[in-house]
């Protein structure tokens, strides 16, 4: 990737992602893409990586780790008394000097894989409307799980602004999120029945291993303390119930795990912002697969971030294919917009 599409990468994730979400990376990011060392330090990343995302987990990463800088006085994941924000690039600059060394393998061997957690509050609406439609239990089969968090939706409390708890009211993980908009889905107060919980993922992420946890906190923006509680209590359920994690390419594994689908379930494909890191060509084969599988058995596809940024819902029931946009979300689950409007 050149320098002007790095530059231009930045400018679009300060303007997009971190605009009143987290100031200093936002305020970074705008710096970063008039920097040509850093433009150039971030040519290390593998192709198809979010370099901004990348760029900023590696140094935060070895902030965390205890790298001796005056950087992590901005940084409020580090410091119990931030920096203002708008001082921080000098130190960002010298700090990319400094460990230059230690930043490349990060930049090039490293993967986002940020289980944000906190889109389940989408997929529980979701996953309820596919079991009523059904009447049958889920088998979840997902892409990209990297850790497999989103496998565990059921086993959450949620909260969506009308101070009702549905899901597991006695979760130690209670997420919350907005319903945008004038339409709203049906939640109902229990979670559907899960019989199956696959994961796929190039790099599967074992939260067994220190070292693969703290990249994983690493990625969450320094900001971001609700987020990073949610992952450690989520990171929790991991450890205590059982799930398949597979490594290896999702999409060419797919039919296999398809396969296991116990006989009394609905099979249930799904995977939240991983297909941004799909190349066009992989995006095709993605569907083309699903489509294969669809015409042998019912299943849902639930995704985004293939045709656009919207929440898909495909389903395949005797072959045949229905299509819904379901929802606009946000990328941390914050909120989202419903757009399918109920039937009275």
């Amino acid at each position: 990737m050149t320098e002007t599409e790095l530059a231009q990468r930045f400018q679009t994730f300060a303007e997009r992602e971190c605009h009143n979400s987290s100031p200093l990376y936002e305020y970074l990011s705008f710096e970063i893409a008039k920097e040509p060392g850093i433009l150039r330090l971030c040519q290390h990343a593998r192709d198809g990586q979010p370099v901004p995302n990348l760029l900023f987990g590696a140094v935060h990463y070895l902030l965390l780790k205890g790298v001796n800088h005056p950087l992590a006085a901005y940084y409020p994941s580090v410091s119990k008394q931030p920096k203002p924000f708008h001082d921080a690039f000098a130190d960002f600059k010298s700090f990319c000097t400094t460990y230059e060394a230690e930043l490349i393998p990060l930049l090039a061997q490293r993967l986002v894989q940020t289980n944000e957690v906190r889109r389940c509050t989408y997929l529980y609406p979701v996953f309820s409307q596919i079991h009523e439609q059904t009447q049958q239990p889920l088998a979840l089969l997902e892409i990209g799980t990297s850790a497999g968090l989103q496998l565990l939706f059921d086993q959450y409390g949620y909260e969506y602004g009308n101070g009702e708890t549905v899901g597991n009211p006695a979760s130690r993980l209670q997420l919350t999120s907005v319903i945008e908009g004038n339409d709203t889905p049906v939640i109902p107060q229990t979670p559907p029945p899960v019989t199956m919980r696959t994961g796929l993922d190039l790099n599967i992420v074992d939260l067994n291993d220190t070292d693969e946890q703290l990249w994983l906190k690493a990625l969450i923006w320094t900001e971001h303390r609700e987020r990073l509680a949610m992952f450690e209590a989520a990171a929790g359920y991991v450890e205590e119930l059982p799930l398949k994690l597979v490594e290896g390419d999702g999409v060419r594994l797919l039919p296999h795990y398809a396969a296991q689908t116990p006989d009394d379930s609905i099979l249930c494909i799904f995977h939240t912002h991983v297909a941004n890191q799909m190349p066009l060509a992989v995006k095709k084969e993605l569907l083309q697969v699903v489509g294969e599988i669809g015409r042998t058995r019912n299943l849902y596809h639930v995704y985004n971030n293939v045709q656009d940024r919207y929440l898909h819902l495909d389903a395949y029931i005797d072959g045949v294919l229905t299509e819904q946009t379901i929802a606009e979300t946000d990328g941390h689950g914050r909120w989202f917009k419903w757009l399918v409007t109920q039937e009275v």
